[in-house]
């Protein structure tokens, strides 16, 4: 059953710490955090770690990371003495896209572009997502065109969970304001223009004035600039 419209009434009012602590009381041990170490989800890991909660926290390792990534994935798990969860690609279907289509397949078509997304991020967050019903992301609404729509609560269709978003109503300037105000460790990748960060064949620096996630899989149009992993028929009631 679908209760976004209800979660949304019971979460009315509160602050992105105040989500966060609600998930955590109404969905217990089945509330799980992903986190790519990007700015968002470091305040998240952040505010996460203040509510005192033991609860779980998972990232994917494509396995194509920028050096940078797991410099901060480090710092961050020394940092907050988290015990993180990471999947990665499984080795057999890595191969097999890798012998059929080479290291570089992404950047031949969109197709093949989703085909590698599929097995580094998509399948293993199948595997991070099993027996879950609920899933925290650093989604907000100014990132890009593709998610202009977030809502703070939303039932994700494709993979039977609700998703929370605590910060999509959040500017870039709050979320760095977090970042600055409280010390939290980042990705050095943030202070060389690189506001989103994913896999390193796939990532740019941005120009001034272009979006967020305009250096993500740049030579694709806009509205195709995801991985597949929100793109799971959000609602909200």
């Amino acid at each position: 059953m679908n209760l976004c419209k209800e979660f949304h009434n019971e979460i009315k009012g509160l602050n992105a710490e105040g989500i966060l602590k609600w998930a955590l009381t109404r969905f217990g041990e089945r509330v799980v955090l992903g986190t790519s170490f990007g700015a968002e989800d470091q305040v998240l890991t952040d505010l996460w770690a203040r509510t005192g909660a033991q609860g779980h926290i998972f990232t994917l390792d494509t396995g194509r990371f920028f050096q940078e990534t797991y410099d901060v994935m480090d710092a961050t798990m020394k940092r907050y003495e988290l015990r993180m969860e990471v999947y990665t690609p499984g080795a057999g279907d890595l191969a097999r896209l890798v012998e059929s289509n080479g290291p570089n397949l992404f950047y031949e078509s969109m197709e093949k572009r989703k085909a590698c997304c599929a097995v580094r991020k998509t399948i293993p967050l199948r595997r991070a997502l099993s027996g879950r019903d609920a899933w925290v992301t650093g989604l907000r609404r100014e990132q890009s065109i593709t998610r202009t729509q977030t809502q703070a609560i939303e039932w994700d269709e494709l993979h039977g969970i609700y998703k929370i978003s605590p910060l999509h109503d959040w500017t870039e300037e709050q979320v760095w304001t977090y970042i600055r105000t409280r010390n939290v460790p980042y990705n050095a990748l943030h202070d060389k223009g690189f506001p989103s960060i994913g896999c390193a064949p796939c990532t740019r620096a941005v120009a001034s004035g272009e979006d967020a996630r305009a250096g993500r899989w740049w030579w694709e149009q806009p509205e195709h600039r995801e991985c597949g992993l929100h793109s799971g028929r959000p609602r909200q009631s």
